[in-house]
This record gives structure tokens, sequence and C-alpha cells, in this order.
């Protein structure tokens, strides 16, 4: 009896294992632009509302990352001006431009307005985690399963 018990456990430690690593983001920096957003390189001059960034080279993948979102989180600070910048909160925003390089200066390039749910505006740029919105479930899932969602939601 004690043998179905302990395998349990460990099922169970395996899951919550698994989870756990299937939700660590990937490092990177934000910075935000400000208004106008349009015209954007992934939908011309069709207002994609205010929770929107701009891809930086590292995962626009020639316009592949249009329509994309992405879950954004502050992890800390990246001068001393502003040194305790992040607000604790998240924000999802929906790639719809490209952020050149050098002008770039971080991963991605979020809207003010959605850099300032995640941190300070005065401190510019901090550092972030990020994933793509559906990264788990497609790890869980597989790529398939995704289709219905991303194309009817």
């Amino acid at each position: 009896m004690a043998k179905p018990k302990a395998t349990s456990i460990v099922l169970v430690m395996v899951l919550v294992l698994a989870t756990v690593s299937l939700i660590a983001g990937t490092n990177g920096y934000a910075t935000y632009y400000t208004p106008s957003y349009l015209p954007s390189a992934c939908y011309g001059y069709q207002d994609m509302g205010t929770m929107i960034a701009a891809a930086s080279e590292v995962f626009w993948n020639g316009g592949a990352a249009c329509g994309d979102r992405y879950v954004v989180s502050c992890t800390g600070a990246t001068n001393a001006g502003v040194p305790h910048p992040c607000t604790g909160r998240t924000v999802t925003v929906q790639i719809v431009d490209l952020c050149t390089s050098p002008a770039c200066q971080g991963t991605i390039d979020v809207s003010q307005e959605a850099f300032a749910i995640i941190a300070n505006p005065d401190a510019g740029k901090v550092q972030i985690e990020y994933s793509r919105e559906g990264q788990i479930e497609q790890s869980i899932l597989g790529p398939e399963l995704l289709i219905w969602p991303r194309h009817f939601a």
C-alpha cells in the first residue's frame, strides 16, 4: 500500500516542477514609446489600442511576430536614477510593430500605457521577464491545439 502513495507523491512533484519550468519566461529589457502608435509595421493605420508593443529583432522573425501576445513583468532597475521602478504587476501586449536597432534599446518596446502598468515611466528602461501568451499551453498540448484559440480569440 505504501508504494502507490509514494508513486502519487512523486508524480505530483514532477507535475509541479514541470509547470514551474514552463511558467518561467525569458529575461530581457523593456523600453516604451509614446503616441501616436500609427502607422505600425503589422497593421498600418488600423488602431490596435494601447496594450501594444514593438518587437526587437530578437523575436521579430521577418514579421512573423505580428499579432503575438506577450505577458511582460518588470524584474528590476537598469539605472540608479529610479532604483525601484517595478509596480509588481504584469501586462499583456500585442506585437504591432518593429523596433529596429540601434534606436531600439530593449528586447521589447511597449506602449507608454503598458509600461506604466509594470514600472515607473521615469525609469525609461527596465529589466523584464516575458513569455509569449499560449507558450505554456503549447508546451503541454502541442502546437496544433493552439490554432483554434489564436485565430478565433
